[in-house]
């Protein structure tokens, strides 16, 4: 349920950018490692935008996989299983270096549109 604060997070700070134009499409990138449903967090979205300039607009989402790299030998890998031991050189010193962020990533706006104005 942690989807509805992340969407009115969302909402906020497309609001604060679109200075007032209706925004059209909102683009995320969600890493894996947040634990984040797409389906949960698009309903949200929906429910936190009504009635604000992110009224109908689109929410796009990519998905960043987990990829971690190898502090005892810099290899680097996807992670496919639950398992931060190092496939080249068996070393669990690994540190997550994609997967764990949450951006918004851009909006877009209608120029022509402002609310609040006849």
């Amino acid at each position: 349920m942690h989807e509805l604060s992340i969407a009115e997070s969302v909402v906020r700070i497309a609001d604060r950018h679109a200075a007032g134009r209706r925004v059209a499409v909102v683009r995320l990138r969600i890493g894996r490692m947040r634990q984040v449903v797409p389906e949960t967090l698009g309903f949200y979205f929906d429910f936190a935008a009504r009635d604000t300039v992110c009224d109908g607009a689109r929410l796009e989402m990519e998905l960043v996989e987990v990829q971690l790299r190898c502090t005892a030998c810099d290899h680097s890998w996807a992670i496919e299983v639950p398992s931060f031991r190092c496939p080249a050189c068996s070393s669990s010193r690994a540190e997550v270096t994609a997967g764990n962020e949450f951006d918004v990533e851009s909006i877009e706006v209608e120029e022509d549109a402002c609310i609040g104005q006849g």
